[in-house]
């Protein structure tokens, strides 16, 4: 028994670090890999918006871009269009304003649905990016940003509203959404996106 004992001390050795090792590749895996949506704040759509809410909600909308593109993690434009009413995708109408901070590279998205995950390559284009945590603003908080957020969940990623950067016909509906939801703030973002995996 004394001879084996040096290879069984060995032998638990051994499979204590592979147990650590693997313990160290599970954590990193779940480490966040985040991406912002940006959803239909298109001219169509924004002047449903009370000015305020818009205003604000414009202003944060591009904040969050700076900071995402600043932590150097993706903005996904997502763009809606009913195809019986339009807007027809070669119009101004369907388009952001210009006075947004997207880029002509930022991966866009088109969808039918509220849900941005519904039939679309939202969900290709978030895993051939490597990322596992969505951010939302946009418009409508009680709408498609809502039923995107469900679609994210229900896709297995870790989902967020941004707190100022949503939107809907009604303030007061906004205010619920986040508050239901626990809508995060600017600072709590950024701290987020200075520990995410890059």
């Amino acid at each position: 028994m004394k001879k084996n004992l040096p290879i069984i001390i060995l032998t638990l050795l051994i499979s204590v670090a592979n147990c650590y090792s693997q313990e160290v590749k599970d954590q990193k895996s779940k480490r966040m890999r985040p991406a912002l949506l940006v959803i239909d704040i298109q001219n169509a759509y924004l002047p449903m918006i009370p000015d305020r809410e818009k205003e604000v909600g414009m202003y944060m909308i591009n904040a969050m871009i700076d900071l995402f593109r600043k932590n150097g993690f993706p903005i996904i434009r997502i763009h809606h269009q009913d195809l019986a009413e339009g807007p027809k995708t070669d119009s101004e109408a369907f388009e952001f304003p210009t006075t947004v901070q997207i880029k002509p590279d930022d991966p866009r998205v088109i969808k039918h649905y509220g849900d941005g995950f519904n039939k679309t390559e939202l969900d290709k284009v978030l895993k051939d990016k490597g990322c596992n945590t969505v951010f939302l603003c946009g418009l409508s908080a009680v709408g498609c940003v809502l039923a995107t957020y469900i679609g994210a969940e229900n896709h297995d990623y870790k989902a967020f509203f941004i707190k100022d950067a949503i939107m809907s016909h009604n303030s007061t509906y906004t205010d619920n959404i986040e508050e239901i939801f626990g809508a995060i703030n600017y600072d709590v973002v950024k701290v987020m996106l200075e520990n995410a995996e890059k």
